[in-house]
């Protein structure tokens, strides 16, 4: 079933002040998100915050269960918690617990600046070795090079391998199946940061093969800012062990003693944004009310006519890689810095953003992009939007004229 753009275009209010293409930093709520997140806090204001979450218990609850079903797993696989960046550091954290030196994490030069720093902390610690694998001719993670890595006789155990799904800096999608199916088969702990896909394309963990994964409201799911989520295979959850518990995680079981929960709710702490969390379910029926399958097709097709308008337009490049492309398309203009690019669209109120290099150092610094204007569409953007982003960019900046004398 096709998109009814128009009808989602009444449910986005947001779409009659501006033209949104900052959908992968944090898209425009539907009202139903809108409405539900209010609705609660209205709610605690009439009787209370404890009281009103004991009453909204079976709409907390539903959260759980629409993100299972989202992404094809257990409802008690799943912790939801304030942003992607604290699910994946939940998790990454419980597992680096059990590095030692030589040990080795495998990951992409995709990878956003938080993961790496992470990577790099533990490196400190504990003398774990992070390798990113090489790319392709495409672009793409090199399921070659993974495997020869995952062979390599005269190294450290690899003990996790780590990508990005989607990076922040570009529209390419890693084959995070490929991988998933050398994670198996080389029996190694596989975590998913699905930042960027979850909302935008249908997701899957068993037939990725992932055995953790994390992901946020606030992009394309288009939920509340300050919401998250993990996923952790069953077979991992009692086995890994957070970096922090409180009351929620535990029950103090005796003056010396705890216990913990044996669900993914471990990875959860006590105290929450209720009315952003049940946004959160909200966000995630609404999208399944549309289909992902219906929405990739939408946004990648508005984003490849994005990256075509582009490419014709002189003095402009598209950097988007990969055999696989999606609704994030990023440019430079010769001669104009991506920030003052964004703040001419901004000027007529088209919003964009700007990936710069200390985001994802290991791909920008390694094309030599100190900063690109990142232009993410949804299924709600329209090709007029498009037509105007297009009338409003500057022109290309002139080389200097060579003095006469030179």
């Amino acid at each position: 079933m096709a998109i009814d753009v128009a009808l989602a275009r009444v449910d986005t209010p947001g779409v009659r002040n501006v033209a949104h293409f900052n959908n992968a930093g944090s898209s425009l709520p539907p009202r139903q998100v809108t409405d539900a997140v209010i609705d609660h806090l209205r709610r605690e204001s009439e009787i209370g915050g404890y009281e009103a979450a004991a009453e909204a218990s079976p709409r907390i609850e539903r959260a759980y269960d629409e993100i299972a079903a989202l992404i094809g797993c257990h409802r008690d696989e799943i912790a939801i918690v304030e942003n992607a960046t604290r699910a994946w550091d939940m998790v990454f954290y419980a597992l680096a617990s059990t590095f030692r030196a030589g040990d080795r994490i495998l990951t992409s030069r995709a990878e956003y600046a938080s993961n790496v720093i992470a990577f790099l902390q533990i490196a400190a610690r504990t003398g774990v070795v992070v390798e990113p694998v090489d790319d392709d001719e495409t672009g793409q993670l090199s399921i070659d090079d993974l495997r020869r890595r995952l062979e390599a006789p005269t190294t450290g155990p690899v003990r996790l391998i780590a990508i990005t799904h989607i990076p922040t800096q570009g529209g390419l999608v890693n084959p995070a199946k490929e991988v998933g199916d050398l994670a198996r088969a080389y029996g190694v702990p596989y975590l998913l940061d699905a930042c960027q896909s979850v909302g935008q394309m249908p997701i899957d963990v068993t037939e990725i093969g992932c055995d953790f994964l994390t992901a946020t409201g606030r992009k394309f799911l288009r939920g509340p800012r300050g919401t998250g989520f993990a996923y952790i295979r069953r077979d991992f959850i009692t086995a890994l062990e957070p970096p922090f518990l409180d009351l929620h995680a535990a029950t103090w079981t005796t003056p010396d003693g705890y216990r913990i929960r044996e669900d993914a709710r471990r990875f959860e702490n006590w105290e929450t944004n209720v009315a952003a969390k049940i946004g959160l379910g909200e966000a995630v029926a609404y999208a399944r009310s549309w289909g992902l399958s219906d929405i990739e097709e939408r946004a990648s097709t508005l984003a490849d006519t994005l990256r075509q308008r582009l490419a014709e337009l002189p003095g402009i490049q598209v950097h988007d890689r990969g055999d696989r492309t999606c609704g994030i398309v990023t440019f430079t203009i010769d001669g104009i810095d991506p920030h003052t690019v964004q703040s001419r669209l901004t000027e007529q109120r088209i919003n964009t953003s700007v990936s710069v290099m200390e985001y994802a150092r290991l791909d920008l610094e390694h094309r030599g992009l100190p900063a690109v204007v990142r232009a993410s569409v949804h299924y709600f953007n329209t090709d007029r939007e498009i037509d105007q982003l297009i009338e409003t960019l500057p022109a290309p900046a002139r080389p200097a004229a060579r003095n006469a004398r030179s």
